[in-house]
């Protein structure tokens, strides 16, 4: 199960994820993300709330990180302990920006 938040402010879109972004959930997020990131300046994937993310989301990370190389930045927030682990060992803290 995944909730996706999103709050527009100007050219920037904030994502929020909630729950486990699998196998399952990724086309959801990738189909939403591809109809509102058009135009967009920054896009901030807020994941405060994210419990688990398998190989599947981690390519649609890498689909709109690449995107959004070629308009603007993408950052991503609030990563928990879990998640960082997994962005480490799979080298995806070297591609995306953590803060």
């Amino acid at each position: 199960m995944l909730n996706i938040s999103k709050m527009k402010e100007n050219d920037t879109l904030t994502v929020s994820l909630e729950g486990r972004l699998d196998t399952n959930t990724a086309p959801e997020l990738e189909t939403e993300l591809k109809s509102v990131i058009e135009g967009i300046g920054e896009l901030v994937l807020d994941l405060e709330k994210l419990e688990y993310i398998s190989s599947a989301g981690l390519r649609v990370f890498l689909s709109a990180q690449k995107i959004m190389a070629k308009q603007g930045q993408m950052r991503v927030t609030h990563v928990n302990n879990v998640i960082r682990e997994i962005f480490e060992v799979t080298g995806f803290s070297d591609i995306l920006t953590i803060e």
